[in-house]
């Protein structure tokens, strides 16, 4: 299981640098688009769908609503991120109150709609941060945070985990661990930040009293995004969402911390305007 884990992430890590760093903006766009309804495919099936010419109609309108978020001007895409966000806020109390909040919100069409607020807009922060001046910059925050709580949140929790966090969801997480990973990922956000290019816009006074809470919220929500996908899966009886990435489970597996950190971090700076201060 190791072996495969670790020659899995081999092949997947320059995958993931090639699309997020190099692919101009209509690859990037079309290759993110197909892990999303590789994503979709696999969030159908937790939702119970498992006659095959329905799932593939229902992925069919996955696809055409990916199309549509895809030609949305970036002006309105805010509004697709505030719509995911509130949907965030309403799954941190699902969480919360589990099992008894599930009860109310149990069914196939309930789950499959909860897919499309996850998925949805996590693809349309990553086009509108992809057509961001300072997208290089973004990207790599955005996504070393979410590596690096991961990581400290791991480790942390290992050594010094007591207080559980969401032990009806997830048992093997803490408070401590969160806490730690939030630590971490703000010394490694400001460190690379400080590593960036120089200049007066990024390195402004406001610029860094921004980027902290940029980092806290873009955790914070990473976590949920764990959460959430932990809950669903319960409710399904399943350890993974698939076993389509030997040692890693899913694609949703690998995203759902993205899934739900994205559209608040691309929020945040549409609302700061971080870091063109």
């Amino acid at each position: 299981m190791l072996k495969a884990r670790v020659l899995t992430a081999l092949v997947m890590l320059p995958i993931a640098l090639l699309i997020l760093f190099v692919l101009p903006e209509d690859a990037f766009a079309i290759c993110v688009g197909l892990i999303v309804l590789v994503g979709a495919w696999e969030w159908i099936r937790l939702s119970g769908f498992v006659n095959q010419p329905l799932t593939r109609a229902l992925l069919v309108i996955f696809g055409g609503v990916l199309i549509w978020s895809y030609l949305l001007p970036n002006a309105d895409i805010p509004m697709v991120l505030g719509i995911g966000c509130t949907f965030w806020f309403g799954a941190a109390l699902m969480v919360m109150l589990y099992p008894r909040s599930i009860q109310r919100m149990d069914g196939k069409c309930v789950k499959l709609g909860f897919g499309l607020l996850v998925l949805i807009p996590a693809y349309a922060a990553l086009l509108y941060l992809r057509r961001h001046e300072a997208h290089l910059l973004l990207t790599a925050l955005l996504v070393t945070s979410i590596w690096a709580a991961d990581v400290g949140a791991y480790f942390v929790g290992r050594q010094f985990g007591t207080t559980k966090l969401a032990p009806n969801v997830s048992p093997g997480k803490s408070w401590e661990g969160l806490v730690g990973g939030v630590i971490i990922a703000l010394a490694i956000g400001i460190l690379g930040a400080s590593l960036a290019e120089p200049s007066d816009q990024i390195f402004s006074p406001i610029a860094w009293f921004v980027l902290p809470g940029i980092v806290v919220i873009t955790v914070l929500f990473s976590v949920l995004g764990d959460l959430f996908e932990s809950l669903i899966k319960r409710e399904q009886g399943v350890k993974d969402s698939s076993s389509l990435l030997p040692g890693h489970g899913g694609v949703m597996d690998r995203i759902d911390s993205l899934t739900a950190a994205t559209p608040v971090f691309a929020l945040s700076v549409h609302f700061t305007g971080w870091p063109l201060l």
